[in-house]
């Protein structure tokens, strides 16, 4: 039996979100050799980038909120958050220290003004496609494995469409850092993926 293809997914390890940042994950950037390390060992490649507009939907800045404020909007509950990733700052660059020379493919999320992204499938509407779906299909690729940040939002949104579109998940939980927001998030969202069969696993236990 020959072994499934597989895909490595780096999530959003970008200037913004790594110490430094304007939504600065805890140790962001210390998972970044891991992934380095890892890139080569998967038949494919992808990295996401979040890739906002001024004025975006999820900034608190344009709802004159405080961060980390909750609102509903058009039905779909919105975090607010500091003012980020803005397509083409420095904030939106990849961290410079992510070798970006294994990733066969990049997909930017997140540029609709008026809706957020946190994963790299499906828009936060659950209705817009970003067409990584197909990619993968045409390459016959079932098996991924997330990384990157954060763990407890775009992460655990991609892995959960991930689950739901039929592909086989895993996430290397040392390649990955929370925001955990509101605290216990990391915790709680860890435990929904593992729910859905989701494995979790640390680097070094790969077997490919």
């Amino acid at each position: 039996m020959t072994q499934e293809k597989n895909c490595l997914i780096i999530t959003d390890i970008q200037n913004d979100f790594c110490p430094g940042g304007a939504l600065a994950v805890s140790e962001g950037d210390k998972i970044i050799p891991i992934v380095n390390r890892m890139a080569s060992k998967f038949d494919k490649v992808v990295a996401t980038q979040d890739w906002h507009s001024p004025g975006h939907i999820s900034f608190a800045s344009t709802h004159r909120k405080q961060p980390y404020e909750i609102m509903t909007i058009d039905g779909i509950q919105q975090v607010m958050w500091p003012d980020h990733c803005v397509a083409g700052s420095f904030g939106a660059d990849f961290h410079r220290d992510l070798d970006l020379r294994e990733v066969d493919l990049i997909i930017r999320k997140g540029n609709d003004l008026n809706i957020d992204s946190y994963s790299t499938f499906l828009e936060n509407d659950k209705k817009t496609l970003t067409g990584l779906h197909f990619y993968l299909q045409g390459f016959e690729i079932k098996d991924l494995y997330f990384c990157g940040l954060a763990t407890d939002y775009c992460v655990f949104s991609s892995v959960m469409d991930a689950v739901e579109m039929g592909f086989h998940a895993s996430v290397i939980l040392d390649a990955c850092r929370g925001v955990d927001v509101p605290a216990g998030n990391v915790t709680a969202t860890l435990q929904r993926m593992k729910e859905r069969g989701v494995r979790i696993l640390n680097h070094n236990e790969l077997s490919l």
